[in-house]
């Protein structure tokens, strides 16, 4: 077969584009050389340069073997037909036949279309003889995969038909657009124009040729796809001619038998000795070989991380960027994602493809081992990086294990392991106590300062240091040189930092300097440091009422409600509303 492909007739040949002889040549003339490298040398890699690269399937006859089906086989019944020759003197002379499907030596199958080619031991295909001139007879081809296309030649048993068309479907069979056209009447038969002139802007146009003009032999018509494209020394950068020149099946109508051949009814047919189809396997530069599977099915033996069955995609965590066919200076490999091996899948992302100046464009899905981020390259919440291992190693990220009593959470820094802490509580992961704190029965403050030694004029009371006294009586000059005075009950209390925000209920005001003004209600906080609510300076107990007396510049947050040990707060059931109002009439004015 090797020597039958090499041997296609130069005719057809010799008007392909330089690009596709150049092709079929090395083919031919280094078919040694490639297979003497087969064994130990994969093509679709420089070993030496240690890249890849392009690389093609051999250039074949794509029909060789393959059924053609037809819509007219003569034999069944056994017919007659007749052929006319040379006789002596240069006479034509008519030999009759019979056509019989039955008989070995008499029937003209449809295999005989692509079987080995012998000339000189011709066997034909041959439909049965018609009676009008213009009587369609069809060959259907399927090729198997997608082929690129080089040329389609038919080799004629007896004169070529008048009128034709070549068709081709990418998508085996179910749709189909034409190839070429072949009339000695282009405008009458197909309307189209002998002849036509194809520009870039129409490539992928089927033009109608007047074959007695163009095929050297009186018995061929040969078509080369690329011939007479302007585009088709750029072939490797043109995507419409790539299209153009590819083909899941073919298909052939003879429209008209040739003008004389109809005088005599059983000389009108069609013969046809062999059907050629030369190409290669469609593999977009990613396969050296196509290989068929058991049910006789082509598809390409990909590499470069491709997949599919023309090396059409990325093969499956090849994503990080996107898919390309190989060209000469650029094997366009399809790259894995980078996923820290904690990922077994990801996707394409092109603007992050694009941000990345074309570079790396994959985002990994469904990270594992506890791991988190588009490279899997951080550990999720609850957990933090072990600085012994590295980030591809599966036990990377460890356990927060922040103690249930002792953190104020479960998440902790992902860099260091350190757990959130409540106050005076130390470690890792929040276990103990810090220094100079002591465990308490607390679980809102598991750990208590320790109480220092007392001193003069100063009572020790939770650990904290306190005045021996606290100023708890209501003078002219305490209502007046605090901001603030108001009447109010205590209904909730909240730890924050290092104060206690209570919530009041204000029934009344008595004086306010506050930026935000006081309003009566269930709208207003009190805050109070914690180490002086501990020394009971002031004492606030919830569900209770007070004449509360503080500043409205300090607390937790400026502007904010505070009453520390200078401030006052008082049961109101001790005081009576006529002496607060007294106070508030005679020296600090009313607000």
């Amino acid at each position: 077969m090797e020597t039958l492909i090499c041997g296609l007739r130069l005719s057809v040949l010799i008007s392909v584009s330089f690009l596709w002889s150049q092709l079929a040549t090395v083919h031919c003339s280094r078919m040694s050389w490639y297979l003497s490298r087969q064994v130990g040398h994969d093509p679709c890699y420089n070993r030496d340069q240690d890249r890849a690269v392009r690389c093609i399937p051999p250039f074949t006859n794509a029909a060789s073997g393959r059924e053609v089906t037809v819509s007219s086989t003569c034999g069944s019944p056994p017919n007659r037909f007749c052929a006319q020759s040379n006789g002596n003197e240069g006479e034509r002379e008519l030999n009759c036949f019979i056509c019989d499907a039955t008989h070995p030596k008499r029937r003209h199958p449809a295999e005989y279309l692509t079987d080995n080619h012998d000339t000189h031991n011709l066997t034909c295909w041959q439909s049965e003889p018609f009676r009008q001139p213009d009587e369609n007879v069809t060959l259907t081809l399927s090729l198997g995969k997608k082929i690129e296309l080089v040329y389609i030649t038919l080799d004629f048993c007896n004169k070529r038909p008048d009128s034709m068309v070549i068709y081709k479907s990418q998508d085996y069979g179910r749709t189909w657009s034409p190839y070429q056209f072949y009339s000695s009447t282009c405008r009458r038969t197909y309307n189209l124009p002998k002849n036509g002139e194809i520009t870039k802007a129409n490539e992928q146009q089927a033009i109608c040729k007047d074959p007695q003009e163009s095929e050297r032999s009186l018995s061929q018509i040969g078509f080369n796809t690329l011939e007479g494209r302007p585009s088709a020394g750029d072939f490797d950068m043109n995507p419409v001619l790539q299209d153009w020149v590819t083909a899941t099946d073919i298909k052939v109508v003879f429209n008209k038998i040739q003008e004389g051949s109809e005088n005599d009814i059983e000389s009108s047919y069609y013969a046809v000795s062999d059907f050629t189809v030369g190409g290669r396997c469609k593999c977009n530069g990613h396969a050296s070989r196509c290989l068929s599977d058991d049910d006789g099915n082509l598809s390409c033996d990909c590499k470069h991380n491709t997949d599919g069955p023309e090396c059409d995609r990325c093969k499956p965590f090849h994503y990080d960027r996107p898919w390309a066919r190989a060209t000469s200076r650029e094997a366009n490999e399809c790259v894995p994602c980078n996923c820290n091996l904690h990922a077994k899948k990801c996707r394409f992302n092109m603007e992050l493809y694009q941000l990345s100046g074309r570079k790396s464009g994959g985002v990994c899905l469904k990270c594992r081992h506890n791991t988190a981020g588009r490279f899997c390259h951080h550990c999720k919440e609850g957990f933090y990086t072990d600085s012994t291992k590295e980030i591809t190693h599966k036990h990377v990220c460890k356990a927060c294990n922040c103690h249930q009593v002792g953190s104020l959470g479960t998440i902790c820094n992902q860099t260091t392991g350190q757990c959130p802490c409540k106050d005076g509580v130390a470690g890792l992961i929040c276990d103990r106590c810090a220094t100079g704190y002591q465990q308490s029965k607390l679980s809102v403050a598991p750990c208590i300062k320790i109480p220092t030694p007392s001193i003069p004029g100063t009572s020790q009371e939770n650990g904290a240091s306190c005045p021996a006294s606290c100023n708890r009586r209501l003078t002219q000059s305490k209502f007046c040189e605090k901001p603030f005075a108001i009447q109010a009950e205590v209904l909730s209390r909240q730890t924050v930092g290092d104060f206690v925000k209570f919530l009041i209920d204000v029934k009344q005001i008595y004086k306010s300097s506050y930026k935000k003004r006081i309003r009566k209600g269930r709208n207003q906080f009190v805050y109070v440091p914690k180490k002086d609510l501990r020394c009971k300076c002031p004492k606030l107990r919830l569900n209770n009422i007070y004449l509360i007396i503080g500043d409205d510049n300090g607390g937790a947050n400026n502007n904010q409600l505070m009453v520390d040990r200078s401030g006052l707060a008082l049961k109101w059931r001790t005081l009576s509303g006529r002496k607060v109002a007294g106070y508030q009439d005679q020296r600090c004015g009313r607000n």
